[in-house]
């Protein structure tokens, strides 16, 4: 049966990156967490004191780029692919509020856009790819057989977040969450180098009142539609 890229954009914490870990599992097919990859880029800016809450040293950023390597190595007991940064296991460590309220500013800029994108395009250039973010569909695969688009409400998003951080461990607050997740929608939809749009064929999906399972068959009879036709 012949591959297909499958595009995935949408909200942060509107469950892009489960969704795609299952739809890769089931086809067999590479899954890359563009997210992840931002994220990475955030740490090592952390890491460096490039960025904190009140100041970034973008142009020191950019001259460091080619600094900075990542990559995805696949963790058989965890059943997905873990994130690396300099060879260096970071898939926890970028998970963290911290990196979360820094994440879109680092994203905001072009160079590193770039730098990641072409990497992102060299990772599916062959199909056979599930790949969530927020430009997937309109910057990196525009040509992609399938586009989804995943929105849910903010609280409802907040409140998973919020969740999941809490399992982790991690000493949060829901309003600081909610706070998070309303920035960060804002300087994804508004900045100037590949905005987090729909991309005008994407499905949109509202997962606000759906369950894991009720999401999963969804879209899955939207996917084995598209590979009956291609």
């Amino acid at each position: 049966m012949e591959k297909i890229t499958i595009a995935i954009d949408g909200f942060s914490s509107t469950g892009k990156s489960t969704i795609a870990k299952q739809l890769a599992n089931k086809l067999k097919y590479i899954y890359v967490d563009t997210g992840a990859m931002y994220r990475a880029v955030t740490l090592y800016a952390m890491n460096h004191n490039l960025i904190s809450k009140g100041q970034f040293k973008k142009n020191e950023l950019i001259n460091n780029l080619n600094k900075i390597h990542i990559s995805f190595k696949f963790n058989s007991q965890l059943g997905f692919a873990e994130v690396y940064l300099n060879n260096m296991n970071v898939e926890h460590k970028i998970r963290t509020i911290e990196v979360s309220e820094l994440v879109s500013e680092i994203a905001k800029v072009s160079e590193v856009r770039k730098k990641l994108v072409e990497q992102q395009q060299e990772m599916g250039k062959n199909k056979g790819v599930v790949m969530d973010g927020r430009d997937i569909g309109t910057v990196v695969f525009p040509n992609a057989e399938l586009k989804l688009f995943m929105n849910a409400s903010v609280e409802t998003r907040a409140q998973r977040r919020y969740d999941e951080l809490l399992k982790r461990g991690d000493k949060v607050t829901f309003e600081e969450i909610l706070k998070n997740v309303k920035y960060r929608d804002h300087v994804d939809s508004t900045r100037l180098d590949s905005p987090l749009i729909k991309a005008k064929d994407a499905i949109e999906i509202d997962n606000s009142e759906l369950t894991l399972n009720e999401q999963f068959e969804k879209i899955d009879k939207l996917v084995q539609e598209k590979l009956r036709n291609v």
